[in-house]
């Protein structure tokens, strides 16, 4: 499987339940999202915006891909309730068939501009890592059946690689009848 196969495969509605466990103030975070993922249009201004990096040859962008979420959060003590959303478009560029690069207008830890580093293993996991200003993520996702994805995540500091956050996830895909 190639990179573009991998996104084409998440195309649609998810929905996804994830915990996320704060090492640094022990503290645990449930969250339910609807995340969407589309094919993006290269005349969309958000992919033209991304282009404009000098250090993207124009040629090696096959597709870019928008994923929007939205989501509520549930903080377990204080059940204080917490709704988000955003979205990022995603540009893969391949160096090799299973390692890359992917531009991302909003990181996943940090909402900056990130390029970070893939790697597509022999049995369909995706591996990305993002390094940001003081903290690095390493994802991972990978398919369970064509409507179940599994992610999981661990954040860390940069200087101390000390483990700051942790947390996994399960989305399903929403089939319309």
């Amino acid at each position: 499987m190639q990179i573009e196969e991998f996104f084409l495969r998440s195309v649609g509605e998810w929905k996804s339940m994830r915990s996320g466990h704060s090492l640094a103030f022990q503290d645990f975070e449930e969250i339910r999202s609807k995340v969407i993922i589309v094919p993006a249009k290269k005349n969309d201004s958000r992919v033209i915006k991304l282009l404009k990096d000098p250090s993207i040859k124009k040629k090696e962008v096959k597709q870019a891909f928008l994923i929007t979420w939205e989501a509520k959060s549930e903080w377990d003590e204080e059940n204080l309730k917490e709704n988000s959303s955003g979205e990022s478009i995603l540009i893969p560029l391949e160096i090799s068939k299973t390692e890359g690069k992917i531009i991302r207008s909003v990181g996943y830890t940090e909402s900056i501009q990130v390029i970070s580093l893939y790697k597509l293993l022999e049995d369909g996991t995706l591996i990305i890592h993002s390094n940001y200003n003081n903290i690095s993520t390493e994802e991972r996702i990978w398919f369970i059946s064509n409507n179940l994805r599994s992610r999981s995540s661990v954040t860390r500091a940069i200087d101390s690689l000390a483990l700051l956050q942790t947390s996994y996830a399960s989305e399903i895909r929403c089939i319309k009848q």
